[in-house]
């Protein structure tokens, strides 16, 4: 593993990896309020919006 790859994907991160796996944002695992919560929801947030855009492009 390269000293790169080290650091555990935060919140946001997983938030965005969550979307792309078409969870839904009720998934997300941090605690309701805090910081981490915020966070992914709006990784979340960010990739589900833009599936939702290049889907009804295509319609």
């Amino acid at each position: 593993m390269s000293a790169e790859m080290s650091a555990d994907p935060g919140p946001f991160t997983l938030g965005e990896g969550a979307a792309r796996h078409n969870l839904p944002a009720e998934a997300n695992p941090y605690h309701e309020g805090s910081e981490e919560y915020a966070l992914w929801a709006a990784g979340h947030e960010r990739i589900a919006t833009a599936i939702e855009a290049s889907e009804s492009e295509g319609t």
